[in-house]
């Protein structure tokens, strides 16, 4: 009798412990993957941590990964993220075109996919999308120009270049798109000039955003177009590591009156850099924002229920309209990044220094 009450204490307390294992962390243990392009760029580290540690935060196991900018590398991580088990994959994709064949491995597990911050082009697995609204980014870096310009009441002709993204990443075209739509008005009756005859997209694109890229274009836009004195009144780029390689060259290379320089992503070295008059502005894009939308969205995926969306007309993947949640962006200057930067807890003043 004393052995088979014992028998089915213990079959008891197995029973117990593997409920209380299944519930633990209130996820079921559920794991997402995530996948990131580079370490390169500080924003990408800062969106991993945010990602992995809100995730954890809500009781999932998270496989976070960074590609170093290599799409082969990018394809096999998520490749591994699928056959380990993973019931979510968030992707920050190194080339939009490049994951098709990983994304249909996917699709045949009914693995939602959530593309983060840069839209994966021409596959149906996607399921949502999370970002800023990237129009929107471009629309107000084409505003602070104009507004420091005066174009509105007439002024000019003022001299411009011009600098976007990787022309594999599709943000890169909005960027582009947004801006230029402000200002291409201004191109065309005259009110700006681009001396080095450089504007289409293919033309400006800086491929993986790299720094030295972008350095090296400006230096050779300076000895063809600015070594004589002439005026460079502004620079649009479309993100800070661009921004940067601009601002090397032009600290380096360039003797004029210093031009309105554009920027995203409120990057460590390019706050310093407009807090030192070596950049204006800044688009800021809170990590930490999209970062717990995207949770939101894993969490409603899991419990079977339909992810937070704002935007259901405007992203076009090439197979399908992606259902998206886009966060507004502000822009940063010096007037403002205490409030925005600091005083959010985005960053310590002293990083700042």
């Amino acid at each position: 009798m004393k052995k088979k009450l014992l028998s089915v204490l213990l079959a008891a307390g197995m029973m117990a412990s593997l409920l209380v294992g299944c519930t633990a962390g209130g996820s079921g243990n559920k794991k997402v993957g995530v996948a990131m392009p580079t370490k390169d760029l500080q924003r990408w580290n800062q969106d991993g941590a945010n990602m992995e540690s809100q995730l954890k935060a809500a009781g999932y196991d998270v496989d976070l990964q960074y590609a170093s900018n290599d799409i082969n590398t990018q394809v096999t991580q998520i490749e591994n993220m699928i056959t380990s088990g993973c019931d979510v994959l968030v992707i920050a994709s190194i080339d939009g075109d490049s994951l098709g064949t990983v994304l249909e491995q996917a699709k045949q597990k009914n693995i939602p996919v959530i593309a983060y911050d840069r839209l994966i082009m021409n596959s149906d697995a996607v399921t949502y999308y999370a970002t800023f609204d990237n129009y929107m980014v471009g629309t107000k870096q084409g505003q602070y120009i104009e507004e420091q310009l005066g174009l509105k009441e007439g002024k000019g002709p003022y001299n411009m270049e011009i600098f976007t993204g990787d022309p594999g990443d599709n943000n890169a075209r909005f960027f582009y798109g947004g801006a230029m739509d402000v200002l291409n008005p201004y191109i065309e009756n005259g009110q700006i000039v681009v001396p080095s005859g450089q504007i289409d997209f293919d033309t400006v694109a800086t491929a993986n955003w790299a720094s030295d890229a972008a350095q090296s274009r400006m230096e050779a836009i300076i000895s063809s177009n600015y070594a004589n004195g002439t005026q460079l009144d502004a620079v649009l780029c479309s993100n800070d590591s661009t921004a940067f390689g601009v601002t090397n060259a032009l600290v380096a290379n360039y003797t004029g009156a210093y031009p309105i320089i554009t920027g995203q992503d409120c990057d460590i070295a390019n706050v310093k850099n407009m807090l030192a008059g070596k950049q204006s502005m800044s688009i800021f894009k809170d990590t930490r924002t999209l970062a717990s939308k995207t949770v939101e969205m894993v969490d409603a995926i899991l419990k079977g229920t339909k992810a937070p969306v704002n935007d259901e007309e405007t992203y076009n993947n090439g197979v399908k309209v992606v259902p998206s949640y886009l966060c507004e962006p502000v822009f940063a200057d010096v007037n403002n990044y205490e409030e925005l930067l600091i005083k959010s807890g985005y960053y310590k003043a002293e990083d700042l220094q």
